[in-house]
């Protein structure tokens, strides 16, 4: 499956096509971003993720230390290793662009500054509804400073 340049301008088809459900498959009324889903296309399907290593659209941030296929509620806990001190980061499902199985590695569509710039990951908070609501909401607004007309 061909995957698209973030950094590279696409024509992308109306969203609001089959009854306003998204242009593709599986993705949320009006296109808009669900930082909790698993994109259909991205090849996560029953797999385990754990060990991973993790692709930022500029190099590697990592390997998998947990993930959670929990519907509206899927992540990655990435272990950055040195990259940041050690520091273990919650990444929203929706911001993989797919995994490549052979070569264990999942895709993000996000930099690693915009990574390392995420509000900080207590392990002790990943359940509460407030941690989740910052962020979700700042992975929404990352996503949403991707310039129109560029490939999500």
């Amino acid at each position: 499956m061909e995957r698209l340049d973030p950094r590279t301008t696409h024509g992308t088809p109306d969203p609001l096509v089959h009854g306003g459900q998204g242009a593709f498959l599986g993705d949320t009324p009006g296109g808009t971003f669900d930082p909790w889903r698993y994109r259909d296309d991205a090849g996560v399907t029953g797999v385990d993720l754990v060990g991973y290593k993790v692709e930022a659209n500029d190099g590697g941030i990592g390997k998998v230390d947990r993930s959670s296929h929990e519907v509206n509620s899927s992540y990655l806990v990435v272990d950055t290793g040195p990259w940041i001190f050690g520091r273990k980061v919650m990444i929203p499902a929706g911001t993989v662009n797919h995994v490549d199985h052979d070569e264990r590695k999942v895709y993000v569509d996000r930099s690693k500054d915009q990574i390392k710039a995420a509000p900080e990951f207590d392990e002790t908070a990943d359940p509460d509804p407030a941690y989740r609501d910052k962020l979700g909401g700042y992975y929404t607004d990352t996503y949403s400073a991707i310039p129109p007309g560029t490939a999500r």
